[in-house]
């Protein structure tokens, strides 16, 4: 058994929840190789599991009063020693890290409590939906180091625009909640206190949605947005509501819409929140 402590934590909770946490907080959560490959084991986890039915979302977060630091610092005294390829490798499992958490076949939530600068800034924008408290500041901290927000650039300028980003990503401003609301890298800020209370009403509202619909859907979206308007992609379209409109899932949304009741996979009480491993 490794002596390497964990620094993340993965619980299921009996809704198929999963909560992702970062438990760093005495270094803001910042991450390295080793944080990196947890969290990358356990994305690969939580997307078998979705694609089973038995995982129905994904709800990231950390513990402490930063969200994340970013890069930590040992780390990055230990690559002042690194050639190329041991760098090319590095910034590899960290793209690995990106895309799984983007092309997750559930629906993901990320719960930004404080700082969050340089990666992580990217692992908010590969979520579906990020919940913001007040507190919050957002950074690509990079340039400021000799730097650059390479690996993370495709997702947060798909968030903010390339306009924004180019002046985001060149002057290392650090965005207040409101500004990064504004420009769309956060859909909802809320007070400290109410972050919680916000995360557990966006996991009951995606908990009301169907489980194969909302996978259809994000997969379906991603194929949108690479290619928008072609023969391909409008046949595409057109194949997926028709198949879910035949499907189980599809039948059982139909009729409960007019039989007006819950359907099958809406849960009947508020959320619990009680999470286990």
């Amino acid at each position: 058994m490794s002596d390497t402590p964990s620094y993340s934590r993965l619980a299921l909770d009996d809704r198929g929840v999963a909560w992702l946490t970062l438990e760093r907080p005495d270094v803001h959560n910042a991450f390295d190789d080793h944080l990196i490959a947890e969290l990358n084991d356990h994305l690969r986890r939580v997307g078998e599991l979705a694609h089973r039915g038995e995982v129905r979302l994904l709800v990231l977060g950390s513990e402490g009063k930063s969200f994340s630091a970013g890069a930590d610092l040992n780390w990055m005294k230990r690559m002042v020693d690194y050639d190329f390829e041991d760098n090319l490798a590095d910034s590899r499992e960290l793209s690995a890290l990106m895309h799984g958490l983007d092309t997750l076949p559930c629906p993901t939530v990320c719960r930004v409590q404080g700082a969050t600068f340089g990666g992580a800034v990217g692992l908010a924008a590969c979520c579906d939906v990020v919940i913001a408290s007040e507190k919050a500041k957002f950074c690509l901290s990079e340039v400021r180091i000799g730097l650059s927000p390479a690996v993370i650039s495709p997702y947060v300028q798909r968030a903010v625009g390339e306009r924004q980003m180019r002046r985001y990503a060149l002057t290392a401003e650090v965005m207040d909640a409101a500004t990064a609301e504004a420009l769309g890298l956060a859909h909802r800020v809320v007070a400290a206190d109410d972050l919680d209370a916000a995360v557990a009403a966006m996991v009951d509202t995606l908990l009301g949605t169907s489980p194969q619909a909302s996978r259809a859907t994000k997969a379906l979206l991603a194929e949108v947005a690479r290619e928008p308007d072609s023969n391909t992609t409008r046949d595409h379209t057109c194949r997926v509501i028709a198949e879910l409109r035949v499907s189980h899932e599809g039948q059982e949304g139909l009729a409960s819409f007019f039989e007006k009741r819950r359907p099958a996979w809406a849960p009947d009480s508020p959320s619990n929140t009680e999470r286990r491993s």
